[in-house]
């Protein structure tokens, strides 16, 4: 036996009940919520958050104070769908292998929640609305740079030299560290050496940090068949590379300095990298005494160090 605690309605069987009014319409805004949340994580917003940072105090230190707000504006638009298109073109090719990775086998394409086809349409046509919008409203070195930055990470680094090459993340880092170049560019129309030495900065920043990444999820880089450092290298090759580019890092840091930034730049750039070198030196002592390694901790670190140098610059900058 059971109870009827609701109605049925005039003509219904007693024991069929209506499904909810609004089931339907709550189900639909489920459906599109998750389908933008989907296409969302296929621009990767974290690495886009990142490159925003280094865009904008460079384009502060270009202007030597606040540039124009709407120039800011279309770089931030501009860059932000560049460095999304990358990311979702990025995730087409990668499919395969995402699939087999633990880190990413949540994306979208592996979750099947976007098809490849999808992906890829939705990779060109970003692409294309960045480089139509830098090209009407910044200049051609900016505009080749953006254009450029998508085919070198996606063509260049993803096709060729990820599956191919334990120099991969090296070469990798050109397109990585380009929005320094680009937002220096779209405010000046050419590229001082102080924009070539915060190049220099995040271009040697990100083997640290991506090899600490890489060493944690050593083994899905292997069962992807994906020949980062630490998968077809010593400990100790690796250990060394994380020593010398940190130190070529805090070097290029430093450099900056005297080439147009101030104390405050300075000051940070000194603390802040001696405590990314220590944090570098922790893991590679951990290594050598066969501890836990613990590379998320550099990795982290590696963000933070990132963020706060890069509002020295804007600091210095409006000073």
């Amino acid at each position: 036996m059971s109870m009827i605690t609701e109605r049925p309605d005039q003509g219904r069987s007693p024991g069929l009940l209506p499904a909810p009014r609004a089931a339907e319409p709550a189900r639909r805004r489920r459906d599109v919520g998750a389908v933008i949340r989907a296409y969302v994580s296929l621009t990767k917003p974290r690495i886009v958050e990142l490159l925003l940072v280094t865009t904008v105090p460079a384009m502060m230190l270009a202007a030597g104070g606040w540039p124009d707000l709407w120039l800011v504006a279309v770089v931030l638009v501009g860059g932000s769908l560049a460095a999304g298109a990358a990311s979702a073109l990025n995730c087409y090719i990668d499919r395969d292998i995402d699939q087999l990775m633990r880190r990413t086998k949540r994306r979208p394409l592996p979750a099947h929640d976007v098809t490849p086809r999808s992906a890829l349409v939705f990779g060109l046509v970003l692409a294309t609305i960045s480089v139509v919008l830098m090209g009407a409203f910044t200049n051609w070195l900016a505009t080749a740079m953006t254009a450029g930055s998508i085919f070198y990470y996606d063509v260049v680094y993803t096709l060729w030299l990820k599956r191919r090459t334990p120099a991969n993340t090296f070469w990798g880092g050109i397109c990585g560290a380009a929005p320094v170049l680009i937002g220096w560019a779209a405010v000046t129309g050419s590229i001082a050496p102080l924009g070539w030495a915060l190049f220099a900065v995040v271009f040697f920043w990100q083997m640290p940090h991506f090899y600490a990444l890489a060493i944690k999820y050593k083994d899905d880089y292997a069962r992807a068949g994906i020949p980062m450092l630490p998968v077809v290298r010593s400990a100790g090759r690796v250990n060394a590379e994380i020593l010398i580019f940190t130190v070529l890092m805090l070097a290029a840091s430093l450099a900056a300095w005297p080439l147009g930034l101030g104390p405050i730049y300075g000051v940070t750039a000194i603390v802040s990298g001696l405590i990314f070198l220590s944090e570098a030196v922790r893991l590679v002592g951990r290594s050598r005494r066969g501890e836990p390694l613990k590379p998320m901790r550099l990795f982290h670190w590696s963000y933070t160090y990132l963020t706060i140098l890069f509002i020295a610059v804007a600091v210095d900058a409006l000073i």
